[in-house]
């Protein structure tokens, strides 16, 4: 498979190297000093690549880069794919080669395909749990800096969608664009006027902001229901606002809940009729799944 098969289109090699290259000057520096002095330079090894916890794997195209920029001598094998969903206990591949440079590369390589692992992994239990309902689980901008196009594509692996990249590929106007505006409609009206290339979308946190926006609805592509699946004391969530919202767009406009989006919660927000979810915590909080490298 090419590189562009594999990445998806904001996603190019070229990113990839630079993404890496930072990442590896920021680990190695100057070398290994650990294994140059104990290692001898002509040894050659092979390790293992082991899953110890059921996921989503991803990050191997990356492990993989890794593993060349430290060495073009190191190679790897894979018995699995980006994107398959495996039982814990196996193993996912080999790398063999100089020593080495398999040490060094080691660290680098779990970093990324465990965190991308726990992103794709938690994608894929939303999706799994709005599975009947029409509602995408997507991703935010709340993503580790120098690290948001993997944080992004793991979601995409895990079977979610991507929203904007970046601020610079989609207009979403927030509470204090409108406060900068002086109203919702002057920041829409605004926003159509720069650019009528790019999709508008609108934050809305009360059921009058909804009908407010309903009103400029031929210049908005999605309105954002922040905050209106809120918390109860009993530690659920109450989707009665989020309801009322949906109620009153009646599919004039796409929508998209944000906010108290957890797994025990996303069920019950998907079964409002939204279109989007949103959550920010897929990229924030990543719990890492326990991936290893062991020396045969």
């Amino acid at each position: 498979m090419s590189e562009s098969e594999r990445l998806p289109s904001y996603l190019t090699p070229s990113a990839v190297s630079q993404c890496l290259t930072q990442a590896l000057n920021e680990d190695l520096g100057t070398g290994d000093v650990t294994s140059k002095a104990i290692i001898a330079s002509n040894a050659q090894g092979i390790a293992s690549i082991e899953l110890r916890e059921s996921g989503v794997i991803a990050g191997m195209y990356i492990a993989e880069e890794v593993c060349q920029l430290v060495d073009s001598g190191l190679s790897v094998q894979w018995e699995y794919s980006d994107g398959d969903f495996l039982q814990g206990d196996r193993r996912l591949g080999t790398i063999r080669g100089p020593l080495r440079s398999l040490m060094a590369a080691e660290r680098l390589a779990l970093n990324f395909m465990q965190r991308m692992s726990g992103i794709a992994t938690l994608t894929h239990q939303m999706v799994k749990a709005t599975d009947g309902f029409r509602a995408c689980i997507r991703d935010t901008r709340k993503t580790a800096p120098g690290l948001r196009l993997l944080d992004k594509w793991a979601v995409l692996l895990g079977g979610g969608t991507n929203h904007r990249i970046g601020l610079y590929d989609r207009i979403l106007i927030k509470d204090n664009h409108i406060a900068a505006a002086g109203s919702l409609k002057s920041a829409v009206m605004r926003a159509s006027a720069y650019s009528r290339d790019l999709p508008v979308d609108v934050e809305a946190r009360t059921l009058d902001e909804v009908r407010e926006a309903l009103d400029l609805a031929n210049d908005i592509e999605l309105v954002l229901l922040d905050n209106m699946a809120r918390r109860t004391e009993e530690g659920g969530v109450d989707t009665t606002m989020l309801q009322d919202a949906i109620a009153i767009i009646n599919g004039r406009i796409l929508t998209e809940a944000s906010g108290n989006v957890t797994l025990e919660s996303v069920r019950a927000i998907a079964a409002t009729g939204v279109d989007y979810i949103s959550c920010g915590a897929l990229t924030h909080s990543v719990q890492a799944l326990d991936i290893g490298m062991k020396l045969l």
